[in-house]
């Protein structure tokens, strides 16, 4: 855990990754389980809880920000954070409820300027639940500089 407090601001309540799998020059696998106690859950949907889509997108999203901080973090010693700059084609192929046990894709696929283009993927039980494609730009803290 201490290796995702380095790399990226999030914390619980806000912090949807537990724990990272793998970590590539060309992306990032990370797991995370769904537990029933998320707030979100009391009024998504009460008697039937379902993970909100925004969430599961910021779960995508927070993996590839730990894969770009710590592959792509510059190695300038100026402190960045990855900020999502695009979001495109989304698309939701079943429900996450809780218990679910998350495995967290996210794969590089080319820098254009200051922005990373990357599309990721989570998968329940070995199947998709759902896919996007989107970028990240590396925003230099301002709290770093002087």
């Amino acid at each position: 855990m201490e290796m995702i407090y380095q790399a990226i601001p999030h914390r619980p309540p806000f912090l949807f990754v537990d724990a990272v799998l793998e970590l590539t020059e060309t992306g990032i696998v990370a797991r995370r389980t769904v537990r029933a106690e998320e707030p979100h859950f009391e009024g998504h949907y009460p008697g039937n809880p379902l993970m909100p889509g925004v969430l599961l997108c910021e779960t995508v999203f927070q993996a590839a920000a730990i894969y770009m901080s710590t592959v792509h973090g510059g190695g300038d010693g100026r402190q960045r954070t990855p900020v999502l700059a695009r979001i495109k084609e989304a698309k939701f192929k079943r429900m996450v409820r809780p218990g679910d046990e998350l495995r967290v894709e996210a794969t590089f696929e080319e820098t254009l300027g200051k922005f990373h283009f990357m599309r990721g993927r989570i998968l329940v039980e070995g199947k998709p639940a759902m896919t996007v494609s989107f970028a990240l730009a590396m925003v230099e803290d301002e709290s770093a500089g002087g």
